[in-house]
């Protein structure tokens, strides 16, 4: 590859990776038992093999959508006051398989103490309830589109970029 292209791609990598690091919510795309899609959000941690968490009530449409369909897309986007122009805001939307973890599995514990440390005493509080599921959500695709013309694949075994679209 050449170095340009390599320069591009390694430029692009870390924008990707920066607009993620930069949320503290995910955007949530489900899909109801009957067909309908429905769009909500909740707060994530991530793990290092870039596994995101959440942790949600069973009474929300979008747990319920993920527990009986094992799947979601979701979305990081840039705020409107940081774009230049709303048709080109930057984003990355990412097609994931939903993992329910079990209070009993061996990461339960510890992914429930990185989310209390990042958000607070209130994941204790939800803890409590009984309604609560903490769901890995595990990227099988994704598109980074940087602005007008700029999309590119991301591959999700390693989470580089493909340039050459």
């Amino acid at each position: 590859m050449a170095d340009s292209t390599q320069n591009e791609k390694q430029n692009y990598t870390e924008q990707y990776q920066q607009l993620i690091q930069s949320q503290q919510t995910l955007v949530l795309s489900t899909v109801t038992e009957q067909g309908k899609p429905h769009s909500s959000y909740a707060p994530f941690t991530r793990d290092a093999e870039g596994i995101f968490y959440i942790f949600v009530s069973e009474l929300a449409v979008h747990t319920k959508n993920m527990l009986k369909n094992g799947s979601a897309s979701i979305l990081f986007i840039k705020s409107e006051s940081e774009t230049k122009n709303l048709f080109a805001r930057e984003r990355v939307v990412l097609d994931c398989e939903i993992n329910e973890v079990q209070p009993q599995d061996e990461c339960y514990y510890k992914r429930m103490l990185i989310m209390r440390e990042k958000f607070g005493e209130t994941v204790a509080l939800l803890q409590s309830l009984p309604d609560f599921h903490l769901l890995a959500l595990k990227a099988v695709e994704g598109k980074y589109i940087a602005g007008f013309g700029k999309a590119f694949s991301i591959n999700t075994a390693d989470w580089t970029l493909d340039i050459n679209e």
